[in-house]
């Protein structure tokens, strides 16, 4: 894999952004999740009233993809500097969930 495509390589780049631009005084626990959700409503609103053929329709023309992208990518990197500010594994916590859910939620072999 490359080094580019890991979790801590972004949060280390993200980490080196904001302190040149010295807004480590800004990226506390809560002003992070307030990012984030305002991040998750702008992505929303890419989708916000489209029906699903329409959304699939909106990612597949390349100027359209490029802003719903552009809003993926806001909610995943401030989901990864609030998880790094508050010490959170993403990729742990994101397993651990997934076995929960799977002890919660077992397949059921029925056909309905």
């Amino acid at each position: 894999m490359n080094d580019d495509a890991t979790i801590e390589s972004l949060r280390d780049r993200l980490r080196g952004f904001a302190a040149a631009r010295d807004w480590g005084q800004f990226h506390k626990p809560k002003n992070l999740a307030m990012a984030l959700a305002g991040e998750v409503g702008e992505l929303l609103a890419e989708m916000q009233w489209l029906t699903d053929e329409q959304v699939y329709e909106k990612l597949a023309d390349p100027d359209t993809r490029n802003e719903v992208e552009e809003e993926f990518a806001d909610v995943f990197l401030y989901l990864i500097q609030l998880a790094d500010v508050c010490g959170v594994d993403l990729i742990q916590a994101a397993h651990a969930k997934i076995t929960r859910n799977d002890d919660r939620f077992p397949p059921s072999h029925s056909v309905s």
